[in-house]
């Protein structure tokens, strides 16, 4: 019988404190933190938003001559390099965003196997999982192209039909029906967000299960998961709405630890930056090309430090909310079921026939 989103809680809690305790290896906390990482696991409810501070007129003034002083004078005297510059940037940033979409696609899956073999091993998931990663790389990519192209309808008909009537050429006439049709288009706008995410959850949740044990198509996992949410709607939507609950949970209590931890290492980390920032001006460096350069790759550095760290944090997590979603798939799922709780062998049956007794010999008859 199918478990309910509450009854699926204390399964997935077992297997976490199982998988990550019982016993406690820091190599595989590695592995699962760099999968779950590039799997998309990492949640943003470990983030904080940073203040934002406003500079006097005096900070600004000085922002402006270090900003004319670093920046390159070859590319301010020639535009024509400057857009090129841009657009390779652009060229270069859309690669490496396709290339960590199919490094996603095929961690979901690894991530997957790890949670239900309880054992991470990224190069023997990466061969075996690379099919199963391009297919669900694909679906990735056409739900972004679709989702793209509904923004654009979304917006852009508005501010055509906007424009055409004449509301945008004299904007102070039109207040109230501008200020109308934009909270509107909010709220449109902020349905389709929600769509999408959804879509995203349980196409990560159910379908790769799918796609991972029957060797299938996101869509065709996707024609039976509608199928089933059809015929269990309130029990979808009430998994939906405590994994919603369970993650932000979990995010207040990441973002906790992740201060502590980030207070931790940012006062050493602090200490030596200042140290190198009065070494260097005490050995007469100025902020050039290389400085720059330098300054750079030491900040993205101890930005990756950082970004691990909360990876690290985050594991708990990692592994309970895929597990959250499999065991509550498995009640509905046999083939998911088999996998998670294998039938024991049969020991009733005895290995061989034992021998069978050999007859007595006949009684003699009597003499006489």
């Amino acid at each position: 019988m199918p478990i309910s989103a509450v009854d699926a809680i204390s399964p997935a809690f077992q297997h976490a404190k199982q998988q990550l305790l019982q016993p406690f290896r820091f190599t595989q906390w590695v592995r699962l933190a760099l999968v779950g990482f590039l799997a998309g696991e990492l949640g943003s409810g470990g983030g904080c938003n940073p203040s934002i501070n406003i500079p006097s007129p005096h900070h600004q003034r000085g922002s402006e001559q270090f900003l004319g002083a670093a920046w390159p004078s070859q590319l301010a005297d020639h535009p024509a390099m400057l857009a090129g510059l841009i657009a390779s940037l652009i060229v270069v940033a859309l690669g490496l965003f396709v290339l960590f979409i199919y490094i996603n696609s095929v961690m979901r899956f690894i991530l997957f196997d790890s949670i239900v073999a309880k054992e991470c091993h990224i190069r023997q998931g990466w061969v075996r999982r690379r099919p199963h990663g391009r297919r669900f790389f694909v679906w990735q990519i056409l739900l972004m192209l679709v989702t793209f192209a509904a923004f654009v309808v979304l917006i852009g008909i508005p501010l055509a039909f906007t424009w055409a009537i004449g509301w945008l050429e004299h904007p102070g006439e039109h207040v109230l029906p501008l200020v109308l049709g934009a909270i509107v288009l909010f709220l449109f706008f902020l349905a389709l967000l929600v769509v999408v995410a959804v879509v995203h959850v349980l196409t990560k949740d159910f379908v790769v299960p799918q796609m991972a044990l029957e060797d299938i198509s996101a869509m065709q996992g996707w024609r039976r998961l509608w199928l089933w949410l059809k015929a269990e709607k309130g029990g979808y939507a009430g998994y939906l709405a405590m994994k919603i609950g369970l993650a932000i949970a979990a995010g207040i209590a990441i973002a906790i630890i992740t201060v502590i931890v980030f207070l931790v290492l940012l006062i050493p980390v602090g200490g030596v930056g200042v140290v190198a920032v009065l070494a260097g001006k005490a050995a007469g460096l100025t902020w050039d090309v290389y400085t720059i350069t330098l300054a750079v790759v030491v900040g993205c550095i101890v930005l990756a430090v950082l970004i691990f760290a909360v990876a690290l944090i985050s594991v708990p997590a990692m592994v309970f909310f895929p597990a959250y979603s499999i065991y509550f798939l498995a009640a509905r799922y046999p083939a998911l079921a088999a996998l998670l709780s294998p039938p024991p062998p049969d020991s009733a049956a005895p290995a061989s026939p034992p021998p069978e007794t050999p007859p007595l010999p006949p009684t003699p008859a009597p003499i006489g």
